[in-house]
């Protein structure tokens, strides 16, 4: 069994996800990052995109996500995002609710 980590997914609404993970991947400007327990301290940037989580207990989970920030440190990994949206179905469905959160910045 791999060795797992702190996730909290949080906007200021509220905390969307959190939880213990196994592997995390999120995409920042420079492209996607995959995050397990033990990752080197790292900080970055968000863009809309939809963020996979794999947790502990085995279950999937796709977070659309409007930009934000990645803080991983100490086996712990915070991800802030002004806008957010769990996703039930695939990829593209992450994809589709992510541009749906940015969409909602142009309107206002």
């Amino acid at each position: 069994m791999a060795a797992s980590f702190r996730v909290d997914v949080v906007s200021p609404e509220a905390t969307l996800w959190s939880g213990e993970a196994t592997f995390i991947v999120a995409r920042t400007p420079e492209g996607e990052i995959g995050i397990m327990a033990g990752h080197e301290p790292t900080m970055g940037a968000l863009v809309t995109a939809a963020v996979h989580v794999e947790g502990a207990d085995g279950k999937k989970t796709t977070i659309a996500v409007h930009g934000g920030f990645i803080q991983v440190l100490d086996n712990q990994v915070t991800l802030l995002t002004d806008r957010a949206q769990i996703v039930e179905g695939d990829a593209t469905e992450a994809r589709l609710a992510a541009a749906a959160l940015a969409a909602i910045e142009d309107e206002a």
